[in-house]
This record gives structure tokens, C-alpha cells and sequence, in this order.
């Protein structure tokens, strides 16, 4: 019988130990343990990787610690622009949204792009629309407004500045959010969800949307979500790269994700982290910067998370 793998991240960036308080550091802890344990649960009752990657996802877009859903940073007009894929490694099927407002868990909508649209891919009004006629209901903007991050766009506000989530530490929040998971039967699904950058204008889109770059999931190699310089990670096509590695090179999934975000994404001057888990299980995590959110449970007994580099 093969054994279910979960993982997850909540962001890779400058994250340094001595910066880090306790509270804040056992904060990241509990609501890392809560996603691990919501995908989980849905893999030990013999559920699909695709739910439990959702599932693991809305723990993280409902806590206001990291950059998605509740926790989204501001744009330059004061609003929330949040992003998100998701993709089924056994048919190749996937969907996301982008440039979406008020939606509470922006991870299910693109799920529902996925099996109820027809397309894959839906942005702004169009994505909206889909939401509203398919039943979603928007929060006020209330839901999403949290003291830090506010000031973190006041600090750059009326600015040609943006900030990254990941660029600079602060003991309070952090991270683009994402998760992978091989089911007991062995498939596999990817799922990944941020509110952008800090007084990002004009519609920008990173690569946590972006099919290939971001997000991927292929049942003949792995499932991967990625987390750090979007525009990078676009360029590169992160995701898709350590997928082909293993297609083409016919190498392993630690050689190959280790070969994207080491040599590979640095190369073009990209930073930031993935996780990874292949058809057997397996489960790789590797990140170019000082840290990254992140965390494992497998059916054998694994259970990790981490946050810093050691």
C-alpha cells in the first residue's frame, strides 16, 4: 500500500533567528501544524491529494500570519489583489484566478475555475463574475485589513517602490502560502495562493497564478509550489523546470529540485524556496534564502516544521 506525503510553506525570505520572537516564532508554528493537520486528515480518510491541498491551503489563506486570503498586502490604490492556482497531477487538469478581490479562500475559486468553468485560467472582472454566479459572496474589505501590513504599504505608499512579502523581516507576518500532496493512491496535486507584493500597481501577476511557474503537477514526476521573486520564478518557469529535470533527465526528485533552486533560479537572479513531493512519496523542500515557512507529514510517522535554514 503506498503512504500518503503532505507539505506545505507559508513564504521563503530573510528570515533570521535573533529577529524572530518567540510568540511570533510559536505562532508560525501552531497555524503551520494546523494546515499540515487539515491536508492530513483528508489523506488518512482515503481522500484525493487535489482536496487535501485545498484544504491545507484555506488553513493558511484564513490565518492573517501570511500573504493570502485574510492576510493580503495592500496594492498602491489601498486594495487586495489576490492570486491563486491549483492543479491535479492525474489528468494534468488545473485551474487559477488572479487580480480577484473580497474572496475569502481564492484557492477554492480557482479550484472551481478548474471544474466548473471551462477554462483554466480567469482574471479580475471576468474571475469575479464567475464567482458571483456560482454562489461566492465578497467580504467586505474589513476582513482583510490587518495593522501590519497597512503600515507596510504606508511605508512606500505614493511611491514607484514595491515590496516583496519575503524581502524584509518582520517578526509579524510573512508569505505567499502553498501545498503538495501524494494520496494513497499514489496522485498528486500542487495548490498555491498570495496577495502579490506591497504597492504593486498596474495588474501585476507573479508566478504563484501561473501554471508552469508557480504551481505544477504531474503524476509521472511531482507536485510542486513555489514561493520568492515571482518575476523570476515566471522567467524561469520554476515549477515546470523541476518536473521536466525529472522527465527528460530521468533523475530524482531531490537532484532535480535542488538543481532548480540552487543553480538554476539563481542564475537569472531569483530567489526563494519550493516544496515537492513525488509519486512514492517522497518530499523535498530546498530554499536559496536565509529561510522558509514550511512543513511535512507522511503516513509513516514524518512530521516537521521548520522555519529557519539549520
Amino acid at each position: 500500500m503506498k503512504r500518503f506525503s503532505i507539505a506545505i510553506h507559508g513564504g521563503a525570505g530573510t528570515i533570521s533567528r535573533g529577529k524572530m520572537s518567540r510568540e511570533k516564532e510559536q505562532a508560525y508554528t501552531k497555524a503551520l501544524e494546523e494546515a499540515l493537520q487539515a491536508g492530513a486528515s483528508v489523506l488518512k480518510n482515503n481522500g484525493t491529494a487535489l482536496a487535501a491541498v485545498e484544504k491545507a491551503v484555506i488553513a493558511l489563506e484564513d490565518s492573517p500570519l501570511f500573504n493570502a486570503g485574510r492576510g493580503s498586502v495592500f496594492t498602491a490604490d489601498g486594495t487586495h489583489e489576490m492570486d491563486a492556482s491549483i492543479m491535479d497531477g492525474q489528468d494534468l487538469k488545473c485551474g487559477a484566478v488572479s487580480l480577484i478581490t473580497g474572496i475569502k479562500n481564492p484557492i477554492s475559486l480557482a479550484r472551481d475555475v478548474m471544474q466548473n468553468s471551462g477554462h483554466v485560467f480567469l482574471a479580475g472582472e471576468g474571475a469575479m463574475k464567475f464567482a458571483k454566479k456560482i454562489g461566492y459572496k465578497c467580504e467586505e474589505a474589513s476582513y482583510f485589513f490587518d495593522e501590519f501590513r497597512y503600515r507596510q504599504w504606508q511605508k512606500v505608499k505614493g511611491s514607484d517602490s514595491f515590496k516583496l512579502d519575503h524581502s524584509e523581516m518582520d517578526d509579524t507576518k510573512f508569505g505567499t502560502v502553498g501545498a503538495v500532496a501524494c494520496d494513497l493512491k499514489g496522485n498528486l496535486a500542487a495548490a498555491t495562493s498570495t496577495g502579490g507584493m506591497t504597492n504593486k500597481k498596474w495588474g501585476r501577476i507573479g508566478d504563484s497564478p501561473v501554471i508552469g511557474a508557480g504551481t505544477y503537477a504531474d503524476n509521472k514526476t511531482c507536485a510542486v509550489s513555489c514561493t520568492g521573486s515571482g518575476e523570476f520564478f515566471i522567467r524561469g518557469v520554476t515549477a515546470y523546470d523541476v518536473s521536466c529535470l525529472m522527465k527528460y533527465k530521468n533523475i530524482s526528485l531531490a537532484e532535480a529540485a535542488s538543481k532548480t533552486i540552487h543553480e538554476h533560479l539563481p542564475k537569472i537572479g531569483g530567489d526563494g524556496g519550493l516544496i515537492a513531493v513525488d509519486s512514492q512519496g517522497n518530499v523535498v523542500m530546498p530554499f536559496n534564502t536565509e529561510g522558509m515557512y514550511r512543513g511535512v507529514m507522511t503516513s509513516d510517522g514524518k512530521k516537521q516544521i521548520s522555519i529557519y535554514k539549520d
